[in-house]
């Protein structure tokens, strides 16, 4: 993950796009991106058949995750991904848990700036600059903002019991069993 410290954006000149959740999205992204940059080329990395509706095929390339089954396999993607100089790559998060770790660990590997798609089709850049929506978007994935925090908090807080008391009540019942055999 290149430019985080940088709020500055790269040419649109090679673009990544990891399809890791509802193609829709992709679909009304790509018609806008073209049109704002006309001298772009974007490949992808996907899960599913064919392409997104508005994804020129002749001008980029799609990378299928099936087709890269083995670490060996995984390790010569990111090889060849890394060959392509890319300036911007694209990550869906759209609460579907579609190529989670694929998604990540490209972001993490390559050296170009990204961006996160979320399902309202809004996009925010991880870098220093948007660490405020950076916070926000894991506080909300993760459950912590609104009423829903109380809840979360209240089950992070009572796991420990209930963990301890279903350990005892099982502990409980061998031992019975345990008394009543001999």
């Amino acid at each position: 993950m290149r430019y985080f410290l940088s709020k500055s954006l790269p040419p649109f000149s090679r673009v990544l796009l990891i399809e890791s959740g509802n193609r829709t999205l992709y679909e009304n992204l790509l018609s806008g991106f073209y049109d704002a940059h006309p001298g772009m080329q974007a490949d992808l990395v996907t899960c599913y058949a064919g392409v997104p509706e508005h994804f020129r095929s002749g001008a980029g390339q799609v990378y299928r995750v099936t087709d890269y089954p083995g670490r060996s396999q995984r390790q010569r993607l990111y090889r060849e991904l890394a060959a392509n100089r890319y300036t911007i790559v694209g990550i869906i998060c759209s609460a579907e848990p579609i190529m989670t770790k694929w998604k990540w660990a490209l972001a993490a590997r390559l050296p170009a700036k990204v961006f996160v798609l979320n399902e309202n089709g809004d996009y925010f850049w991880i870098d220093r600059g948007h660490l405020a929506t950076i916070r926000h978007f894991v506080l909300f994935r993760s459950g912590l903002t609104g009423s829903g925090a109380v809840r979360t908090l209240a089950r992070l807080v009572l796991f420990p019991f209930t963990l301890l008391y279903l350990i005892l009540y099982a502990l409980t019942v061998h031992l019975r069993r345990k008394l009543r055999t001999l």
